[in-house]
């Protein structure tokens, strides 16, 4: 039985613990109300990271579609990058799921000869880190875009409401 399959056997679980483990990055009163709440609409984040780890544990294993892992990292990351975590917090989930990895495995394998399997999958942990960490530059691209962006409509709304620029509409009809 591979690594893989014994994975797949508990993925259900193993994906609600790591988004355990994510959610205790959290503060504790935080972290209470997402945990207890598991009504998507009255709790979107919680939600959000249930859903993306399932996503992410079940990609990992397969490791067949980029954009799918791709598109399930940016779920997380998006809720990360406009809270403030630094960098490393923000995609730490990633190795939270070596550690859970190791907890679970990492004693029987070594017993058993087979750890050389659970350092081949941490690979794909640790590429899944790569990505991660693009994305959380691409997505904090966007929220500095939108706050520059933020500023200078209000900035632009001030110096009009105080007549010191006038709104100029241009003629680009042609007759």
């Amino acid at each position: 039985m591979t690594f893989e399959s014994l994975l797949a056997e508990r993925k259900a679980e193993l994906s609600k613990m790591w988004a355990d483990l994510v959610l205790q990055t959290y503060p504790k009163e935080t972290q209470k109300i997402w945990t207890r709440q598991k009504d998507r609409f009255q709790n979107p984040v919680g939600a959000a990271i249930f859903e993306a780890t399932g996503e992410l544990f079940e990609s990992l294993i397969d490791w067949q579609d980029a954009g799918a892992i791709a598109a399930s990292l940016d779920k997380l990351i998006r809720i990360r990058a406009v809270q403030d975590f630094t960098p490393s917090q923000a995609i730490s989930f990633v190795f939270l799921l070596k550690k859970l990895l190791r907890d679970e495995y990492f004693k029987a394998m070594k017993k058993n000869g087979t750890l050389e399997d659970l350092l081949r999958f941490e690979a794909k942990v640790d590429n899944l880190a790569m990505m991660s960490f693009d994305i959380y530059t691409k997505s904090r691209e966007e929220v500095f875009r939108f706050r520059v962006d933020e500023v200078k409509r209000s900035q632009s709304s001030l110096l009009r409401k105080a007549g010191l620029v006038a709104d100029v509409t241009v003629d680009t009809s042609t007759d």
